[in-house]
């Protein structure tokens, strides 16, 4: 052990500078958020992202000019490109999100973000993983819906905790051991619970479960668990369920009891998972669309990857917008353009169309005109 007297200690001061700036943001969130800079405008950042970030989020910004010609046109909605989160810039700053593009995105008011790409290995963290960290992005909210089996789900992921928040400054001694971290702070459940309830009660939802694996990991997930209870108890109209993890995950491919289901509620790293596994039923991960929201920001997103295969193979013309379009759908609800978010919602229903990633179905280009077409 006097071997490894030198590293333990290093390790035990990483850990002491950790724990003091994760009890610092919990501090922080208790000081509420900054109200928007924009008077009477609202500011939409597009980010294009990588992979086939481009090719879909430029269909999506297409929609957006056609429903909100009006807005764009008496200045009362900005569309802001937003440029320099990819891949090669930030591997050039060695930086998640470099500095001027964060400053760039902080003067915008919601963004609507294609898929980044996350080198393996090395320590640059997620470019989604600083973003909601930096904006404060707390709640990542995906509905998935399977109307033919009576499926409508709404799942609230909390979304700057958990085993992410500090994904990418665990310790280790080489050859040996490696730890990560899972932080869950009071403040961090409270609101993400509350945000999950309050949606149930302004929706008309009867229940929702709070999933878990409190029963392993009983310092985090037990306080998940035992702080959205007493959330819970604020909301008597609002049936409560506790779930294990893993059965869950079970539950959803269960057609005998999946419908009972409407809202869930869990921490990070689960919600990110049980969430595709969602998406996958309703149709796939390409079908589906992600708002990240805070009390002053929020990131629409589609929630698939920058799928690098689609485009060594020459596919990238045939990436589905399904994703990012739904996403756009909420960010429109997000904004208040109710109207216009049923209209994009109506006409992707209508679109005849189908895109399948390869030569065999539409090109996005032809989906986005087919679509549009609609529209006008």
């Amino acid at each position: 052990m006097a071997n490894y007297e030198e590293k333990i200690a290093s390790c035990v001061d990483e850990f002491e500078k950790l724990l003091r700036e994760q009890l610092a943001r919990a501090q922080a969130m208790r000081e509420g958020a900054q109200p928007s800079a924009h008077e009477g405008k609202t500011v939409i950042g597009i980010i294009g992202g990588d992979g086939i970030g481009p090719i879909i989020v430029g269909s999506a910004r297409a929609v957006l000019e056609e429903l909100l010609s009006e807005k764009i046109a008496n200045g009362t909605v900005e569309l802001r490109a937003i440029e320099g989160l990819t891949i090669e810039n930030r591997e050039r700053q060695g930086k998640a999100v470099p500095d001027d593009v964060l400053a760039a995105i902080k003067e915008c008011d919601v963004l609507l973000k294609g898929p980044t790409a996350t080198p393996k290995g090395g320590s640059m963290e997620s470019a989604n993983v600083t973003l909601r960290r930096e904006l404060d992005l707390y709640a990542n909210v995906r509905p998935v819906s399977i109307p033919e089996e009576g499926v409508d789900w709404t799942f609230f992921r909390e979304n700057t905790e958990g085993e992410y928040v500090l994904g990418s400054k665990g310790v280790e001694i080489p050859g040996e051991l490696a730890f990560d971290f899972k932080v869950t702070t009071d403040a961090g459940t409270r609101r993400i619970a509350r945000a999950a309830f309050e949606f149930a009660r302004k929706n008309g939802k009867k229940s929702v479960a709070i999933v878990t694996k409190a029963n392993i990991m009983k310092k985090t997930d037990g306080n998940f668990s035992r702080i959205a209870g007493e959330i819970a108890r604020e909301y008597p109209e609002i049936g409560v369920e506790d779930w294990y993890i893993d059965i869950m995950t079970a539950n959803l491919v269960n057609p005998d009891i999946r419908s009972k289901f409407e809202v869930f509620l869990l921490p990070n790293l689960y919600g990110d998972i049980i969430t595709d596994e969602a998406a996958q039923l309703q149709g796939g991960v390409g079908t589906a669309g992600s708002a990240n929201t805070g009390d002053r920001y929020a990131m629409f997103e589609a929630i698939h990857g920058t799928a690098p295969r689609m485009l060594e193979q020459g596919l990238g013309d045939y990436a589905n917008p399904a994703s990012i379009l739904r996403a756009t759908q909420m960010m429109l609800a997000h904004i208040g353009c109710t109207a216009e978010a049923k209209r994009l919602g109506d006409a992707m229903d209508t679109v005849k169309l189908t895109v399948t990633g390869d030569k065999d179905g539409a090109s996005c280009a032809a989906y986005t005109e087919e679509l549009l077409r609609i529209l006008r």
